[in-house]
């Protein structure tokens, strides 16, 4: 869910696998996607789903300039099943109504010569805000089909959902722990 961040550096960049130019970077919504993975009947199964409308900006420069934060709408949760998406929805999950939206915003990160490493940051879902790391791997960088500057970054990692007062059917109906995935491609402005 939501997601995942990338404070990335420039000489981060070099190390990786492909040079990124520094500078700023929009998130690309039609080539970008927030995915989780959570265990169902305590563990009976694993169930994925995915959120269509993610936006954010990165910014890749000197380690303490670099940031990203990510923007998730809530309502635009898709497990690919009208009922369940109404009841994910409500209070008893992500409480769209009170909430529309959930962020991440990055306080760090470390990339080694692969393209891989972490990216530490603050998430905040159903208003309230923990720090949470996720592991970072750099996917590639290239131009786009009319010469832009794109890159792309998969952020993966596990929080609790208790942890931001999503208590409904633990363990039950579904595990406390719930597996993130983001995947990030960027344009640079």
């Amino acid at each position: 869910m939501a997601a995942t961040g990338l404070a990335l550096s420039a000489a981060a960049f070099a190390a990786a696998p492909a040079p990124v130019p520094a500078g700023a970077y929009k998130i690309d919504a039609a080539h970008s996607g927030a995915f989780f993975e959570v265990g169902h009947l305590g563990g009976v199964s694993r169930f994925m789903g995915r959120f269509n409308d993610i936006s954010g900006d990165l910014v890749v420069d000197a380690p303490e300039k670099s940031k990203i934060s990510v923007t998730i709408k809530t309502e635009s949760i898709d497990s690919n099943h009208e009922g369940l998406d109404k009841h994910l929805k409500s209070p008893d999950f992500f409480n769209v109504v009170q909430f529309p939206t959930m962020t991440f915003a990055s306080t760090g990160v470390k990339l080694d010569a692969n393209g891989e490493g972490s990216i530490g940051g603050s998430l905040t879902l159903r208003g309230v805000t923990k720090p949470v790391t996720f592991k970072l791997k750099q996917v590639g960088a290239g131009k786009g089909m009319k010469g832009e500057q794109r890159v792309g970054y998969v952020a993966t990692g596990t929080i609790k959902r208790t942890d931001f007062g999503m208590n409904y059917g633990v363990p039950g109906a579904a595990t406390d722990e719930v597996d993130l995935r983001i995947n990030i491609e960027g344009v640079k402005q």
